[in-house]
């Protein structure tokens, strides 16, 4: 097995390999304004990285949200894209399970039950429940959106941007802000191999609310 991972639901864009066994390589690169021109040149230097080839990849795991809009649009046509051309298949994994799990391999959040905000724009938050059983992040809730001040966070830690931008109302912040790609492939890796987790779903975008932009109305008659 190699795994390429990559996730653009958050800040930047997060790329990683991995073998079944452990992550070869992973790294981060761009902010949100830069998705699609680091992308694809950030997964070479991670295969180049590795010593790995494109046609060794049998398997694309690519973050499907929630996140903005374009960025999810950028991180999924290019995993659907590569997969096709390379042969090999495609999984999805929600953003915020790999986050959880980075949150439990760093010690982050402990066994107990614990929360992951991310940054959804518009002043709210993303958000998904989890616990920790045997190591691994299992979602209780969520995803869901909503205003910081209405996440039910019942005294529970809250990992993720989401705490730093709203200390108010979800902090103190930790240091985990944005998706570690080798953390993504994990989660993908273990729920390929049966291992448990949160498991994959289909490659397809979490929009958890409507677009700002909408179709135009039919135009309104001006003359009789």
């Amino acid at each position: 097995m190699l795994l390429l991972a990559l996730d653009t639901a958050t800040d930047g864009v997060a790329v990683a390999l991995h073998d079944g066994t452990r992550v070869l390589d992973a790294r981060r690169a761009g902010d949100a304004r830069h998705h699609n021109e680091v992308l694809v040149p950030t997964i070479a230097e991670a295969l180049d990285a590795a010593g790995r080839e494109r046609g060794e990849v049998t398997d694309v795991a690519v973050g499907v949200g929630p996140g903005p809009f374009t960025g999810l649009r950028v991180g999924l046509v290019t995993a659907r894209t590569l997969a096709l051309a390379w042969g090999a298949a495609l999984h999805g994994v929600c953003s915020l399970d790999a986050l959880a799990a980075q949150a439990l391999a760093q010690g982050l959040a402990g066994p107990g039950e614990f929360l992951v905000a991310t940054d959804a724009r518009r002043r709210e938050v993303h958000t998904a429940r989890y616990r920790g059983e045997d190591g691994r992040a299992v979602r209780l809730a969520g995803p869901d959106v909503a205003a910081p001040s209405a996440v039910p966070r019942d005294g529970l830690t809250v990992v993720g941007r989401g705490a730093a931008l709203y200390p108010d109302a979800l902090g103190p912040a930790g240091p985990l802000a944005d998706v570690d790609a080798g953390f993504l492939a994990q989660v993908a890796v273990d729920a390929l191999a049966g291992r448990g987790g949160p498991g994959l779903l289909p490659a397809e975008p979490l929009y958890l609310r409507r677009p700002d932009a909408t179709e135009p109305g039919a135009r309104k008659r001006v003359t009789a």
